[in-house]
């Protein structure tokens, strides 16, 4: 076989110049034949002879550069089907344009399928030798490309041709469907699609359904519109089965139609809390491929966007916790009743709290152990003991999604601590529930010096029976029945001491207190805090006898008047001692209060500079014992930055222990990883930089050292 084509090689007559001339003007005679679509002179197959005979004899790379020239002229000639020269676009109503735009592609592709059946040879020896050279099928689509579809006006022309024969499919109308799928077929052909069309096509589909879905849902009630809306899924399906959209258009389309369609109704649904509509709305996003993450991710920004506005707008604050509750409550109502108990739904619904809570640091923890306070504090009517465990569970809930813990406990014990030494605890059963679900999230540290309070209060009862035992026992017994708290310094909140001028039978009976108990327990040191301290006084009044129920400060001031009728302001903050602000709020709640045991000169609401007070002996009160409230100074900004910053210097001492800690443990350790060590062991959020800080703090005190090579290193001082 060998030898046979060998002989057949040089059997074959040598090529002159003149056959390769004539060769080739009898081609591009054919190829101008098939471009004009009339009737060529030669016999295919002794065409195709021809391009093989060139090939042969090594002509093919003029050969190719020819044809491509031929047909890039006669590709190039075909603008002006379409345009005047030089820019004026030609004049035809749109469906004509894209008519003869449709024509001209099936008979480019027709001739280039012709013409490339007669370069056979050529196309499979030197092109497929050649990778750099497209085929002569990619030159063809290239020179259209080009110099067709490529043209600004022309393209436009087309682009908007075919979205306006979609609208109109859409509206209802009847269209062409072969021609549009044959256009957009030509786009992905030539690759023009994504760019050209796709693009300008997802834009108008948003124009068209956003201005739809507003229309809608004011013209139609939900479940209408949700028909509505799938109905109009189906038809955006039956569109792209008719017409050959890419399948990225095709999602993004599907992502389009339910943005604009579902997202608008999605929120009006939540906002009314249209459980049954909601449920219909989850069973067309499970009909629709891909519809369910789309939703997830909607109700996952509605939950952040709602969350972020209770909490981040400060003029909420006084309702926060209640809206939060309240709107635990109704998202856990869709996702259970509406969103078939979907886990997705359920985490993201987590996640959503979670991000929007801390969104602002420290204060939604302090509101929560405030709105706890008030639930906790006697004199709360609102709810019966079930109810307050319910509501207790709640709180729990959204406390699990607070970062800052810390925070939470530091205004959660100053609150608990007034409750438990003023008596206006609700319940030590709701107390100790509380404190035991603290316990169970957050482990027996965090709740210890919680405890501790309680243990306190436990064997301060215990003491007040040995004591009493011990009055009886004494020989000058006091008339005055006294109550004392021994509270352990480091579980309670600590308090500013203030020194207070007590009547002599006081002081007397805090000392025999002071060496009854320092008896029983050598070596420690007793602070009294008069502040919390209160008191009931017997008074007589012309209508007789009544007991006051009354604070410490209050009593001093009651008791002047055992000698004396009158007072200024003045002449009582001498002789008690109290400090002005605290003064002026006494006098305050005893004579401009719903109890006036004083009566003030002048009269008024406030008290002032100058002001005298009388005891009134005319007071009347249907009970036999009142209580006199005193006039309850609300938190002022300084308190809560006290208490603040006393979290910031307890979390500054947690940081500095934990590293010691690593430190001691790994002797040497890397910057980072010490960092994320640190990460996973501290419980409340911190930044790097903060973390730096106490690292260089701790260098400095010489806990740990640099290496002296690598500085990123740290060493551990023993």
């Amino acid at each position: 076989l060998k030898k046979l084509v060998i002989k057949n090689f040089k059997d074959r007559p040598k090529l002159s110049e003149n056959y390769t001339e004539d060769t080739w003007l009898k081609l591009r005679g054919a190829v101008n034949a098939i471009q004009n679509s009339t009737s060529i002179k030669y016999n295919l197959e002794e065409l195709y002879q021809a391009v093989e005979n060139l090939c042969s004899y090594k002509v093919s790379p003029t050969l190719y550069k020819q044809l491509r020239q031929v047909c890039e002229d006669h590709v190039q000639a075909q603008i002006y089907l379409f345009r005047e020269y030089p820019f004026t676009i030609i004049s035809l109503d749109n469906l004509s344009f894209l008519k003869r735009m449709n024509r001209c592609w099936q008979d480019h592709c027709r001739q280039t399928i012709m013409i490339r059946s007669i370069f056979l040879f050529l196309d499979r020896t030197y092109v497929l030798q050649n990778s750099l050279l497209p085929s002569i099928w990619d030159t063809g689509l290239e020179l259209f490309r080009t110099h067709i579809v490529s043209d600004t006006a022309v393209q436009k022309r087309t682009v908007d041709g075919i979205l306006e024969q979609i609208e109109r499919e859409r509206n209802g109308e009847t269209v062409d469907r072969s021609l549009l799928r044959s256009l957009l077929g030509m786009l992905s052909d030539l690759q023009v699609y994504k760019e050209a069309f796709e693009e300008k096509f997802l834009n108008e589909t948003n124009r068209l359904y956003a201005a739809e879905g507003q229309r809608l849902m004011q013209e139609r009630d939900v479940p209408e519109y949700l028909h509505h809306v799938a109905r109009r899924l189906e038809e955006e399906n039956d569109l792209s089965v008719q017409h050959p959209f890419s399948d990225s258009c095709l999602k993004k389309l599907e992502t389009v139609l339910l943005f604009y369609l579902f997202f608008l109704g999605l929120s009006t649904l939540l906002d009314e809390n249209r459980v049954t509509e909601l449920a219909l709305l989850y069973q067309l996003f499970s009909k629709v491929k891909g519809g369910l993450p789309i939703l997830l991710q909607f109700w996952r920004e509605y939950i952040k966007s709602f969350g972020s506005e209770i909490v981040c707008t400060p003029e909420k604050d006084k309702d926060m916790v209640q809206e939060l509750l309240d709107f635990k409550d109704k998202m856990d109502n869709v996702a259970h009743n509406c969103f078939a108990h979907n886990e997705g739904f359920i985490n993201a619904m987590k996640e959503a709290f979670e991000t929007f809570i801390n969104k602002r640091p420290n204060k939604p923890a302090e509101l929560i152990a405030k709105y706890v306070d008030s639930k906790l504090r006697a004199g709360n009517k609102e709810a019966t003991e079930e109810e307050l465990e319910r509501i207790l569970d709640k709180i729990m809930i959204i406390f699990r999604f607070i970062h800052g813990k810390d925070v939470f406990e530091a205004f959660y014990k100053k609150d608990l601590a007034k409750r438990l030494l003023v008596g206006k605890s609700a319940s030590v059963d709701a107390e100790k529930s509380m404190l035991s679900k603290l316990k169970h999230e957050c482990g027996a540290a965090f709740t210890s010096k919680l405890e501790g309070m309680f243990k306190d209060m436990e064997l301060s009862k215990d003491i007040m029976i040995q004591f009493k035992q011990y009055m009886q026992n004494q020989s000058d017994p006091s008339n005055i029945e006294l109550t004392v708290n021994i509270l352990t310094m480091g579980y309670w909140p600590s308090y500013t001491p203030m020194e207070v001028h007590l009547p002599t039978e006081m002081v007397k009976l805090q000392e025999v207190f002071k060496l009854f108990y320092l008896g029983k327990h050598s070596g420690r040191k007793l602070q009294w805090q008069p502040t919390l301290g209160h008191a009931v006084l017997k008074a007589e009044f012309k209508e007789g006898k009544k007991e006051v129920q009354v604070s410490l400060f209050q009593t001093l001031v009651l008791l002047m008047f055992n000698e004396g009728e009158e007072f200024s302001i003045e002449e009582i903050r001498t002789a008690s001692g109290i400090e002005e602000g605290e003064l002026r709020r006494t006098l305050q709640s005893l004579a401009c209060g719903k109890a006036r045991v004083l009566n003030k000169t002048p009269r008024g609401k406030d008290v002032e500079d100058g002001d005298r007070f009388n005891f009134n002996m005319d007071f009347k009160h249907k009970l036999f014992r009142i209580k006199i409230n005193q006039i309850q100074m609300k938190e002022t900004v300084e308190e809560q930055v006290s208490t603040t910053e006393r979290v910031f210097q307890d979390r500054q001492y947690q940081i500095d222990a934990a590293v010691v800690r690593i430190m001691k443990m790994r002797k040497t350790l890397s910057h980072n990883l010490l960092v994320s060590e640190l990460y996973n062991q501290l419980k409340f959020p911190v930044k790097p930089g903060d973390l730096k800080k106490r690292i260089e703090s701790l260098i400095d005190r010489d806990y740990m050292e640099r290496d002296k090579e690598t500085p990123n290193q740290y060493h551990y001082v023993a």
